[in-house]
């Protein structure tokens, strides 16, 4: 098995469980230990959606959420518009964007886990938000065609692909001239040493693969996007991981000044050329 393979099979496999625990009535948490703050628990995932968001979209769609950013609320939807949303989860992102573009638009969710996608599509039922379609596949082959959409946003999956490289180019790929790229991601600001980052990845995310911030800027510029901007949203402190770091023997005080403020969600935008 390649190592991209390994990771994406590493990435379904947190995700499907992920699901699987948020059907069963549980939360979306990544760790079972009740001391880890891996993913599902604060301060990653706390406190993204206000409750006038959230009030009418199905609870399991907001446990099942993953993300470490509020996409919907940054992008600036408009009615009409066509909204896609890479690994999709839960869905509650594409709900909200369902309901942003509405009347005329439509939101797709594309998530390469079948949990994920059966919990997705009871929660859209569950909504009664009818303007979605929940697509199965990988984000770095995105099942649509060319110029297909007017929005592309995505809640801290990106950093999680093994090919970044190929996820931007098929999220360029499938703007309309003009589109704009919106997503939110974990982004390192500086330098890491590579075994402490590797730590504090899986603490934030699970699955380490985050990119620095220049490296991030210089990837979609490759791909062809314009109008670049990394806006922080969130940034995270030592002591926020210490627990999930001394689980792992490390001591979070010997470190605090070789991470401090270098691990942060931000909003990424980028936009697709306007045709000539």
């Amino acid at each position: 098995m390649t190592e991209l393979n390994k990771i994406t099979q590493a990435v379904k496999e947190k995700y499907g469980e992920a699901a699987t625990r948020v059907s069963a009535g549980g939360t979306a948490s990544c760790s079972t230990s009740p001391s880890s703050q891996c993913c599902g628990g604060d301060p990653i995932t706390a406190n993204l959606y206000d409750v006038g968001q959230t009030t009418e979209i199905p609870e399991q769609a907001v446990l099942a959420s993953l993300g470490c950013g509020n996409p919907t609320a940054l992008a600036e939807l408009k009615p009409g518009e066509i909204v896609l949303d890479l690994g999709s989860g839960g869905g509650i992102d594409v709900l909200l964007s369902a309901k942003r573009v509405s009347p005329g638009g439509k939101a797709y969710g594309l998530d390469m886990t079948d949990e994920m996608l059966a919990l997705a599509r009871e929660n859209q039922k569950k909504s009664g938000i009818a303007n979605v379609e929940f697509l199965k596949g990988e984000i770095e082959n995105i099942p649509l065609p060319a110029s297909a959409v007017d929005v592309v946003i995505s809640n801290c999956v990106i950093n999680l692909s093994a090919d970044k490289d190929k996820v931007l180019a098929e999220a360029f790929r499938v703007l309309r001239p003009g589109g704009r790229f919106a997503v939110s991601d974990v982004v390192v600001r500086g330098d890491v040493p590579a075994d402490i980052r590797k730590n504090i990845e899986l603490w934030v995310g699970c699955v380490a693969g985050a990119l620095q911030e220049s490296e991030y800027t210089s990837k979609l510029s490759t791909a062809g996007f314009h109008q670049i901007t990394i806006e922080p949203t969130r940034i995270y402190k030592i002591d926020d991981a210490r627990q999930f770091l001394a689980a792992q023997g490390i001591d979070a005080d010997a470190i605090a000044t070789q991470v401090a403020g270098k691990f942060i969600s931000a909003f990424i935008r980028g936009r697709k050329p306007t045709a000539s």
